[in-house]
């Protein structure tokens, strides 16, 4: 099978909205720029698994102008934009192997298809892929040089796999870069998962009670743009150190018990299981609204959902309500899925254009620097963040500063003090 993709007639719809997303994304596109003369991936076989959106599909175009052979599966089954999948194959003779709300197996299936190329790096975002080549592949490892991570829940999968020395090629965790999680898990993830809350229900944040379960980055922007548009914020934590950050930034910290008899909106973003458990339900308010920001679907225990209620309606293309056996009813988006995707468009381009010119780099890193890299994760060089940073800046016409050789002399001396 050559692609998997719904409808390869979507591709005009999605070939004008892959060029839009690249006209916001000037780093990505310096970067596929210099690939295009020095094809530093030629020879390459990079198999991605990643979500199938109009930001993805410009990186597929600058892995393919560095030299590389590409293909391409979802990351999620509810992340794939299937007009974009339809231009990459149309279009830019990319194979992908997505549809919009494929099954399991399907799922599955699409990975094992892009496994089939024999790659020399592997491209994740949650770590499927690469749990996949690992436990079903594993004769494709001796080929594999190297692979990158793009999302905090595949960080922390792949960081458990080194623990147990079942890790057996190196990662680098492209979530780890500062242009990085700053940015796309801050920014990003903060507008996103708003975006895909008000088209999934067009309700009012203002004046609402605006649960968020996990204070790391992803947690921080949700929390920022709630607060933003006038929602009284909770935070709710498991890291005291987080917690007292959460309190320090001007919003409330309680157990999510708690929170749930007074929460009006609910998302998670923590890259756990059941954080908001099928306990909980019967203390919310009638009609409390339920969303999830984490990679995969188990931060919500959906399946205690449905065991629980009494029935349930679709009341919105996204939204489904829940009725319990105490009367009140729940409204579940995106099936539990990534809100933000799934519900919406994911990340403005203009934020994924650094967290993709660090998958750019990293695979040029990986090839460059394999063979002195051992099968742990790694972060990217500071000088790679740093180039990524400036061309960021300078896309955006802001300079900065430089240090004299005075103050060089100075930040590598001990001897001078006050």
């Amino acid at each position: 099978m050559k692609n998997h993709v719904k409808d390869v007639s979507f591709s005009e719809e999605g070939l004008t909205k892959i060029e839009w997303a690249d006209a916001n994304m000037p780093v990505l596109e310096s970067i596929r720029d210099e690939f295009e003369k020095s094809k530093p991936l030629k020879g390459l076989r990079v198999a991605c698994c990643l979500h199938v959106t109009t930001e993805t599909a410009n990186l597929m175009r600058t892995l393919r102008a560095g030299g590389a052979e590409v293909k391409l599966c979802g990351s999620n089954p509810l992340s794939t934009s299937d007009d974009v999948a339809a231009s990459l194959v149309k279009d830019f003779g990319i194979p992908v192997f997505a549809i919009r709300g494929e099954d399991d197996k399907t799922y599955y299936d699409h990975i094992e298809s892009v496994l089939d190329m024999k790659p020399h790096v592997t491209m994740d975002d949650g770590a499927d892929l690469i749990s996949s080549l690992h436990s079903k592949r594993s004769e494709l490892v001796g080929g594999v040089l190297g692979g990158t991570e793009e999302t905090t829940t595949g960080v922390i999968r792949l960081k458990n796999m080194e623990k147990d020395s079942a890790l057996k090629y190196p990662v680098i965790a492209v979530n780890e870069s500062k242009t990085k999680h700053l940015f796309d898990n801050r920014y990003g993830t903060g507008q996103s998962t708003i975006d895909g809350i008000l088209r999934a229900t067009n309700t009012l944040i203002a004046g609402s009670v605006f649960v968020v379960a996990g204070y790391g980055w992803c947690g921080r922007g949700i929390a920022m743009r709630a607060l933003g548009m006038g929602a009284r914020v909770i935070v709710t934590e498991v890291n005291p150190v987080k917690g007292l950050e959460a309190i320090m930034d001007g919003f409330q910290v309680m157990p999510i018990e708690e929170a749930a008899k007074i929460g009006d909106i609910f998302v998670t973003a923590t890259g756990n299981k059941h954080v908001i458990a099928a306990e909980l339900f019967e203390l919310m308010k009638n009609r409390a609204i339920l969303a999830n920001s984490g990679h995969f679907d188990v931060e919500i225990d959906v399946k205690g959902l449905e065991k629980a209620a009494k029935s349930k309606k679709r009341i919105r293309e996204s939204a489904e309500e829940y009725v319990l056996p105490n009367g009140r009813k729940v409204v579940l988006l995106a099936q539990g899925r990534l809100v933000n995707l799934s519900a919406a468009e994911g990340h403005p381009a203009r934020v994924m254009d650094m967290s993709f010119a660090n998958q750019s780099l990293a695979a040029k890193h990986i090839k460059d620097n394999h063979s002195s890299l051992e099968k742990r994760v790694y972060t990217l060089p500071d000088e790679i963040d740093h180039q990524i940073a400036m061309l960021k800046l300078e896309s955006l016409g802001v300079s900065i500063d430089e240090l004299t050789d005075e103050q060089k002399a100075y930040l590598a001396a001990w001897q001078e003090g006050t």
